[in-house]
């Protein structure tokens, strides 16, 4: 077989083991980094078809760890809202600027940590929101474009479910349930777009070891960290990725 070029290996590896541990343990949180880590070696579209096939198997260890430990309503609207929201990302991504969606997620994913924090130190006395039908439906719809144009569908779904105060498993299975849907609805746009290619395939087949990895030590850590510091963690992904959105958009 085969070996790709050292330099993309190089980077790849610590980035797909990122996305693993990411996506395995701690929702899709900052999965999405991947690809513009990737994207500094290979050009932004080739990172995409990389990722995508690496992200879907790591879907399927993650959704086999956590099986039905989800929020069933919360899952069904999450992918109901995600097929309008991967078609609408497959048509504006030819004809639109994505750069104002990215800095919109941002924007929002910093807002709902500080809205958390305000809450937590009892500077707002809010509870929960209760589970909405209608709101899951416009968060599957954009995370399903987010997800469809970035793989950075994480930050919506994080504010939607978080929001409800789920337990930690339950947030980590619904949430890998729900990208485990929507990419496979990306599989099809992206491959008639020729995204995937023979480099794209060979580098996969490389890194797949290396994604199963990353998912196992995310499970695994899952299991150790306490909800309180799980959480932590989380608001910090969610810090890191919607400040890495809106820099990819400015710049």
């Amino acid at each position: 077989m085969m070996m790709p070029d050292p330099i993309v290996l190089a980077v790849a590896v610590p980035a797909v083991l990122f996305a693993g541990i990411s996506k395995g343990g701690f929702g899709s949180g900052a999965a999405f980094a991947a690809t513009p880590i990737l994207s500094l070696v290979v050009e932004p579209l080739v990172a995409l078809g990389i990722m995508l096939p690496l992200l879907m198997l790591v879907d399927v260890v993650t959704v086999n760890s956590f099986w039905k430990r989800w929020h069933l309503p919360s899952v069904k609207v999450l992918i109901l809202g995600g097929l309008p929201g991967v078609a609408i990302g497959a048509y504006l991504s030819q004809v639109a600027d994505a750069d104002v969606f990215r800095i919109l997620i941002g924007a929002l994913s910093l807002a709902f940590v500080a809205y958390q924090l305000a809450r937590a130190r009892g500077w707002l006395n809010i509870p929960d929101m209760a589970f909405s039908p209608r709101w899951g439906l416009f968060t599957g719809m954009t995370a399903g474009f987010t997800s469809y144009v970035s793989h950075a569908g994480g930050p919506p779904v994080a504010m939607f479910l978080i929001g409800q105060g789920m337990t930690k498993t339950m947030y980590q299975a619904t949430t890998a349930i729900t990208f485990w849907g929507i990419n496979i609805m990306k599989f099809v746009p992206y491959a008639i777009l020729g995204v995937f290619t023979a480099e794209t395939l060979l580098i996969d087949v490389w890194m797949a070891p290396v994604a199963v990895a990353g998912a196992y030590l995310g499970i695994y850590a899952h299991k150790l960290v306490p909800e309180r510091i799980f959480f932590a963690i989380t608001y910090v992904l969610l810090i890191t990725t919607g400040s890495k959105l809106i820099w990819d958009a400015l710049t």
